[in-house]
């Protein structure tokens, strides 16, 4: 079961992933292409080039965790910035099939990433 935690960063490739590669052909695509580790636990993101086949590839503490989904109809939408990191919440609405353009979020607190917070 795939479970989305947002104590987890998602990495997303941005080029067109060839869906028969598996862990170890991904693998080589983390460390090749997004220069990332694929042992740290992060979540790594590959979609076809019609945009209908998606994996998720993460490092789970004893072994490779390969996540697949195909979509019988519709495609997955991508975020229109160029960012290769996304959100938690950005990856669950990818994968309900949410129009992203249409999401409107209200003002949260967010913490500053470099402060200390004041006792």
């Amino acid at each position: 079961m795939l479970y989305i935690s947002s104590s987890q960063r998602y990495f997303l490739f941005r080029g067109n992933c060839d869906m028969r590669k598996g862990i170890d052909g991904l693998c080589g695509m983390v460390r090749n292409h997004l220069q990332k580790d694929p042992l740290t636990g992060d979540v790594f993101i590959f979609l076809n080039r019609t945009k209908d086949k998606i994996k998720l590839l993460c490092w789970d503490r004893d072994g490779y965790a390969l996540y697949c989904k195909r979509l019988e109809r519709g495609t997955f939408e991508l975020p229109k910035n160029h960012s290769e990191t996304l959100s938690s919440e950005t990856l669950h609405l990818i994968m309900q099939g949410i129009y992203l353009e249409s999401v409107k979020r209200r003002k949260r607190y967010e913490k500053p990433e470099h402060s200390f917070a004041h006792c």
